[in-house]
C-alpha cells in the first residue's frame, strides 16, 4: 500500500513538473505588440490587415506551444514578437503548422561556443544559434543580440533565428541535409540540387551575392538562401530568379500573401 502511494505521489510531481514547464498560453495578442510588428517586422507590414490579423494568431498559438527561457538574461516582449515572427515567416505559407520538433527555445545573451558556453573566459565563442542535438534535440539555442540584430537592419540579406527555423523545416524529412524534399516532393529534387551545387560553386568562387557562409554545405546554403529569400525578396528575384521560384514554391510563399 505504501509503495502505491509513494507511486502515485511521484506520478503527481511529475505531471506537476511537466505543468511548470509548459509555456504559458498568451490568450490575447497584447495591443502593443502590433506597433512592435509594425516597427521590426517588414514581413508583417506588408501583409494585408486579414493576414496580418492570422500572423497574430499563429504567434500566439507559436508561444503557446514552445517553452523560451534565458540565461543571463532577460526575454522581453521585443524577444518573444521577433522569435515568434521569425517561426511563423517560413511557414505562412502553410495554413496549420507546428514545430513538432521543437520544444524549447534557449536565449544566450551574445555569441557562445560548440559547448554551449559564453563567459568573457570561454574561447571561440562565435556561434549565434544552432539547432540542439543529443541532449538538447527539440532545442534551440540563439543570441538575444543576433534575434534582435536580424530584425535591425532591413537592407541586408541576414536573419539568424529564420536561418535556425529553416534548419528545422530541412530536419521534417528526417535529415538535415538541405533537401527540403518534405516540401518540393520528389520530382524537384534534382532540379533543387542541380540548382543549388551551381551556385554553391559560384559562391566559393567569389561569384555570388550569397554570403560565403552558404557555401559550407547544403544544409548551411538552404538556410542561407532562405534567409536571403525572407530578408530582401526582391533583390533575391533579381539576382536569382531560379532560386526565387524554387523556394517561392517550397515556401508557397506567393500564395500566402495574395490570399
Amino acid at each position: 500500500m505504501i509503495y502505491l502511494f509513494v507511486f502515485i505521489v511521484f506520478v503527481g510531481l511529475v505531471a506537476y513538473a511537466f505543468y511548470l514547464m509548459k509555456p504559458k498560453a498568451i490568450k490575447q495578442f497584447p495591443k502593443h505588440w502590433h506597433k512592435l510588428l509594425l516597427d521590426n517586422v517588414l514581413f508583417y507590414k506588408k501583409l494585408s490587415a486579414k493576414n496580418q490579423a492570422v500572423f497574430r494568431q499563429r504567434m500566439l498559438l507559436f508561444l503557446s506551444e514552445v517553452n523560451i527561457d534565458a540565461v543571463n538574461t532577460t526575454i522581453e516582449d521585443i524577444d518573444k514578437v521577433l522569435l515568434a515572427s521569425s517561426a511563423i515567416i517560413p511557414v505562412f505559407g502553410f495554413k496549420e503548422w507546428s514545430y513538432n520538433n521543437l520544444s524549447g527555445i534557449i536565449v544566450y545573451p551574445d555569441k557562445f561556443n560548440a559547448d554551449l558556453q559564453f563567459s568573457n573566459q570561454d574561447k571561440d565563442k562565435k556561434i549565434l544559434g544552432m539547432v540542439g542535438t543529443g541532449r538538447f534535440d527539440k532545442q534551440m539555442i540563439l543570441s538575444q543580440k543576433a534575434i534582435r540584430h536580424a530584425f535591425l537592419n532591413k537592407t541586408d540579406k541576414h536573419n539568424t533565428p529564420i536561418h535556425e527555423f529553416v534548419h528545422l523545416l530541412d530536419k521534417m524529412d528526417g535529415d538535415t541535409d538541405g533537401i527540403p524534399e518534405y516540401f518540393l516532393g520528389k520530382a524537384y529534387i534534382q532540379p533543387w540540387l542541380t540548382l543549388m551545387h551551381k551556385e554553391m560553386e559560384a559562391i566559393n568562387n567569389d561569384q555570388s551575392d550569397i554570403r560565403k557562409y552558404g557555401g559550407t554545405s547544403q544544409a548551411e546554403f538552404f538556410a542561407v538562401a532562405s534567409e536571403y529569400f525572407f530578408e530582401r525578396p526582391k533583390l533575391f528575384k533579381q539576382k536569382h530568379p531560379e532560386l526565387f521560384n524554387m523556394l517561392s514554391m517550397c515556401f508557397q510563399q506567393s500564395k500566402a500573401v495574395k490570399n
